[in-house]
C-alpha cells in the first residue's frame, strides 16, 4: 500500500533552503526558483551553475557548514548530500520545525519525496516510484511527452475560457462534465496542434451551443490570448 499522499504545494514567496552545492543543489534551486520560492543555497562551495543564478538574482548563497539553527524560517529544505551525521542532523532539525524535508536519493529520510514532472503550462503531469527508482520515473515522463506535446497549454486554456462560459451560463456541474468528455473527444486539440486557432475555437464555439451558451469563436480566441498572459505573468 503507498505511504505517499500527492499533493501540489504553493511555494510562492516561501523561503526555501538547498543544502549543496554541486549540480543536482543547482537543478533542486531552479525547480525551486521557477515555482516562485525564495531560495537559499547553503554549502561551503558552490558549483558554476549556482554562481550564474546567484548573478541572475534567481538564488542568495549563503557560504558556510551547516549549523544546528540555519534552518529557521525555511517552508521547505532539500539537501543533496551522502553525509549521514548532515542527513541526520538536518532531519532532526526539519523535524523540531515542522518542515519538509527532501534528502536526494535517501527516501528513508524525506519527509516528503519529488516526482518527475512533465509541464504544459498550467497542466502538471508527475511521475513518481515512491523512491524506487527516479531515473525510470524520468524515462516513464519522458515518455508521456509524445501524448503530451507544447499544444496542450492552449488546448488547456481553451478549456478554461470554455469553463468559465459554461459557469457564467449556470450550466450545472454534471453538464459541464459531459462538455468536457466531448471537448476532449472532439478535433479540437488537432486543429490547434496544425495551427487552425479559427477553425478549434470556432469547434468550441460550435460545441457550447449544445449547452446553451452562445459566444462567438472571436471573442474564444480572444479569451484563450487574455489566459495566455494570464499563464506568463504568474509563471
Amino acid at each position: 500500500m503507498s505511504k505517499y499522499y500527492p499533493i501540489m504545494l504553493d511555494i510562492r514567496g516561501r523561503l526555501a533552503i538547498v543544502v549543496g552545492g554541486d549540480r543536482i543543489a543547482a537543478e533542486k534551486a531552479t525547480a525551486l526558483s521557477a515555482s516562485g520560492a525564495h531560495v537559499t543555497i547553503l554549502s561551503p562551495n558552490f558549483c558554476d551553475e549556482l554562481l550564474v543564478q546567484a548573478e541572475q538574482k534567481a538564488v542568495t548563497l549563503w557560504q558556510k557548514a551547516y549549523e544546528p539553527g540555519d534552518l529557521a524560517g525555511a517552508f521547505i529544505v532539500i539537501a543533496a548530500t551522502n553525509n549521514q551525521k548532515l542527513i541526520e542532523a538536518l532531519c532532526a532539525e526539519t523535524q523540531e520545525r515542522g518542515q519538509l524535508l527532501n534528502i536526494v536519493d535517501v527516501p528513508a529520510f524525506c519527509s516528503f519525496i519529488i516526482p518527475s514532472i512533465l509541464r504544459r503550462e498550467q497542466l502538471t503531469i508527475a511521475v513518481s516510484t515512491e523512491g524506487a527508482s527516479p531515473g525510470l520515473a524520468k524515462r516513464i515522463r519522458s515518455n508521456l511527452e509524445d501524448l503530451f506535446p507544447l499544444v496542450f497549454g492552449a488546448y488547456l486554456r481553451l478549456a478554461s475560457v470554455a469553463r468559465t462560459h459554461l459557469r457564467q451560463n449556470g450550466v450545472s456541474y454534471a453538464q459541464r462534465d459531459n462538455f468536457f468528455g466531448e471537448y476532449y473527444a472532439s478535433t479540437i486539440l488537432k486543429k490547434l496542434a496544425e495551427g487552425h486557432i479559427e477553425q478549434a475555437t470556432a469547434e468550441t464555439a460550435d460545441l457550447l451551443k449544445t449547452y446553451n451558451v452562445t459566444v462567438s469563436g472571436s471573442a474564444l480566441e480572444a479569451g484563450l490570448e487574455e489566459k495566455k498572459n494570464y499563464v506568463k505573468q504568474s509563471a
